[in-house]
């Protein structure tokens, strides 16, 4: 996959008919260089193997994120590493996951942390999804009941987040963090699950569901290329100003500023 980087839609500027879809979490994978151009113009390394898997590695080595459509499970898998006691933690998403959803996560690799505590579940509240116990676990499920996200204990106790679809159709996708797995990642995740904005697919990957709402819409090659330039400009320039160095501006003499007259 490592040549097929972003090059637009096409030439030409005869309108295509593309289709908002609702909800998010059916509409499909999506093309996988929304992800991974992102990650490029982040300053992440691209390490794939022509023709084989897309493989990211970030700058400083410590996280990973492949994609493998055509191998079973295949999906998408994310490995980092911490200094501290987390150590190594992983989250795999299986290849039908909206690339929307997954880059949720991918993008938050890019960012600082925040210094606000994270919370996976307020996302989901705020979007009026009903959260509940079942035994031990915590679960909670979408107003149209299409999509759940679980905090989860394993026979061996330890806790892992869950999430996925439940549809009438066998192309539905299934997401899974380990314990260890960044808190702030998962909010990150959570978000963009959560969110009731559309997402854009072209005519003929649109699964056939009878649980989607989709709205026809007409696009220009150059309207879809500029809106992805988009998202890469404000990742170069998030990179940009994170790396520039930071000029010290000179102090002021003791008592403010003397005239000379």
């Amino acid at each position: 996959m490592r040549k097929k980087q972003w090059q637009g839609w096409g030439s030409g500027e005869q309108a295509e008919q593309h289709y908002l879809v609702q909800p998010r979490a059916l509409a499909g994978g999506g093309d996988f260089r929304y992800v991974s151009e992102f990650l490029r113009a982040s300053g992440w390394r691209d390490r794939s193997k022509t023709g084989g898997p897309l493989h990211m590695e970030s700058p400083d080595r410590a996280v990973r994120v492949t994609f493998a459509p055509h191998v079973r499970p295949g999906g998408w898998a994310v490995h980092g590493r911490t200094g501290g006691a987390p150590g190594e933690w992983s989250a795999y998403l299986g290849p039908q996951t909206p690339v929307e959803i997954v880059a949720g996560l991918t993008d938050a690799l890019t960012r600082p942390r925040s210094a606000h505590a994270p919370t996976v579940w307020a996302p989901l509240q705020e979007q009026n999804w009903h959260t509940r116990f079942e035994g031990r676990d915590y679960i909670a499920t979408s107003p149209d009941t299409t999509t759940w996200m679980q905090y989860r204990y394993s026979h061996e106790g330890e806790a892992m987040w869950r999430a996925g679809v439940q549809t009438q159709q066998s192309d539905g996708w299934a997401a899974s963090f380990t314990p260890n797995t960044p808190i702030h990642l998962v909010q990150a995740f959570s978000t963009e699950l959560a969110s009731p904005d559309p997402v854009m697919r072209p005519r003929g990957s649109v699964p056939v569901s009878p649980q989607i709402r989709t709205w026809s819409v007409s696009v220009t090659p150059s309207e879809l290329g500029a809106w992805q330039q988009a998202r890469i400009t404000a990742a170069r320039a998030a990179t940009w100003a994170r790396n520039s160095p930071r000029t010290a501006l000179p102090h002021a003499p003791a008592g403010g500023a003397r005239t000379r007259r």
